[in-house]
């Protein structure tokens, strides 16, 4: 394993850290809680009933004609199945 950094991949605004830069290094609940709520990625509700993952073994042409419908194929087979179940609910 080469362990010298590709000249190539350097990039001048953001230098590999120092040790001195490690030690200076302020842990993010360390940060002002402004600026901890401004960093924080938090997502709001969900608009929508949350979906629960399941796993279903299909057949290998069946889940290539539905992934070939192009984006949101989940999405209509998952309304195929509500259908289904609606009519055939006991």
């Amino acid at each position: 394993m080469n362990k010298k950094p590709d000249p190539e991949m350097v990039d001048e605004e953001n230098p590999e850290w120092t040790e001195e830069m490690f030690r200076e290094a302020v842990p993010f609940s360390g940060l002002p809680i402004e600026l901890q709520r401004t960093l924080r990625r938090v997502r709001g509700p969900q608009k929508k009933p949350t979906k629960i993952p399941a796993t279903i073994r299909l057949d290998a042409d069946v889940l290539t004609a539905l992934r070939a419908t192009g984006r949101g194929w989940q999405t209509r087979v998952n309304d195929a199945l509500r259908e289904w179940v609606s009519k055939n609910a006991i």
